[in-house]
């Protein structure tokens, strides 16, 4: 038995067939770039907490764009000072406000309060 196609049906099917090949054939290109975009790391925020003349934690390793924020507990100004590099200076924080900064280039940084010196701690930038 011969079946008989009704008029355009023909090149519709071909039409479909067309999309689905161009569709599987986009497939693993649009899967890979999903997934790069999937795998590129998000930057990160830290917090250094100043409280009882200190500095929270001591050491705090970051990796480039992730934000470092230093919040002042205590009911006196301090500051966060590379203490010979001028990599960064926060200028003085006020008590119960912050100062943020997102690390920019790798590397070991000592800071210190320029008010207080003895107050000291480091900054590993990845």
């Amino acid at each position: 038995m011969d079946y008989a196609l009704p008029p355009g049906a023909h090149q519709l099917h071909t039409l479909r067939t067309r999309r689905l090949m161009l569709a599987l054939a986009l497939a693993p290109a649009i899967a890979l770039s999903n997934l790069g975009a999937a795998a590129a790391p998000k930057a990160a925020v830290h917090t250094v907490v100043i409280e009882g003349m200190q500095f929270s934690p001591a050491v705090l390793e970051v990796n480039a764009g992730d934000t470092v924020i230093w919040h002042n507990k205590d009911p006196y100004p301090h500051t966060a000072t590379t203490d010979s590099t001028r990599d960064f200076d926060s200028g003085e924080i006020k008590p119960g406000r912050s100062w943020k900064m997102t690390a920019k280039k790798p590397g070991d940084f000592s800071y210190l309060c320029t008010l207080h010196r003895t107050m000291k701690a480091r900054l590993v930038v990845k």
